[in-house]
């Protein structure tokens, strides 16, 4: 892959330690936010803004960004906001109402995330898988991985994957859940495997000690990937 930019603006920010600290939710679900940019241009993007939208729009203007985008992964609430276990997080709503910004969500998410964020259509960029977003001039490339949810997406920008929840360092998403398909999860997890080992995988949650490491060695120590075939795969983890 292409050597990293020197004006590349990358921070993997951890809720309940970088922002929303006094959130018992926020804590214990340990969700990693995203902000990359151009440290040249200083315009940036926010991967899945949720919990503590004022915290992390204070974190980007310490850091003297200006905020063009927000990117979601997917819908779930702990990503986007919404009520998730009887209590409403604050996510995108709550962003648009400070920062009018399009959401950009992959095209088979687009019901899900309104319906869940209560956010119109009018504020959401839809993509297809491969199209790319430039902020500054740096490049992110939007990955469609179905399997969590209909309209999962990775992005790709520079040796960086961020994999929201269709890839942890130990694990993968659940596929048990409303809108998942666990056949579907197979062949994404096969795709994201076939990208450059030295790719750095930087996933939604922190479920592991790592915060993130090189794909080859989340391929090679990560279960999900023992199968060898899609039957397979839905024998172990079809569920």
């Amino acid at each position: 892959m292409n050597k990293i930019s020197d004006r590349l603006y990358f921070r993997q920010l951890l809720s309940g330690r970088d922002f929303a600290v006094s959130d018992q939710l926020a804590n214990q679900m340990v969700n990693f936010v995203y902000l990359i940019g151009d440290t040249k241009t200083r315009e940036c993007v926010i991967i899945d803004p949720a919990y503590a939208v004022s915290d992390l729009l204070q974190i980007v203007e310490q850091d003297q960004m200006n905020l063009v985008g927000v990117l979601a992964t997917h819908y779930h609430p702990d990503h986007v906001g919404g009520s998730m276990m009887g209590m409403n997080i604050e996510g995108v709503a709550a962003l648009l109402e400070v920062k009018q910004v399009p959401i950009h969500v992959n095209k088979n998410e687009s019901a899900w995330v309104t319906r869940t964020t209560g956010v119109s259509e009018k504020d959401l960029a839809t993509h297809e898988s491969g199209d790319k977003l430039t902020v500054g001039e740096i490049d992110i490339t939007f990955v469609h991985t179905p399997g969590h949810t209909p309209g999962s997406q990775c992005f790709l920008v520079e040796q960086r994957l961020v994999a929201g929840d269709t890839l942890f360092l130990e694990g993968c998403g659940r596929t048990d859940l409303p809108g998942s398909d666990p056949g579907e999860m197979y062949f994404s997890l096969q795709k994201l495997a076939q990208l450059p080992h030295d790719t750095l995988v930087c996933p939604g949650h922190q479920y592991s000690a790592l915060p993130s490491s090189d794909l080859g060695d989340v391929v090679a120590s990560n279960n999900v990937f023992k199968p060898q075939t899609q039957q397979q795969w839905l024998e172990w983890f079809g569920r």
